[in-house]
């Protein structure tokens, strides 16, 4: 019998799987970035836009996206 070492390391994921978990990260950045701001300097001023659509629907909309893709990332077969 030989004894073979074989050290070849191998990636967990294949470049598919890292490209979307990339994309993901990207997607849940852009919903936290819509997501900040609207607050006011004056905290006897109320400022209206802190509930506008983009900060009320559409962030957290792209934040649970995100989170879809990674999951869908890491789930992925890599032999495919």
């Amino acid at each position: 019998m030989k004894n073979e070492n074989n050290n070849s390391k191998e990636f967990l994921f294949g470049k598919r799987n890292y490209t979307f978990m990339l994309i993901g990260l990207a997607v849940i950045a852009l919903g936290f970035i819509l997501m900040a701001g609207g607050g006011s300097d004056d905290p006897n001023v109320f400022n209206e836009e802190l509930y506008s659509w983009r900060r009320i629907r559409l962030a957290p909309t792209l934040v649970i996206i995100g989170l879809g893709i990674e999951i869908y990332a890491i789930l992925a077969n890599p032999k495919k």
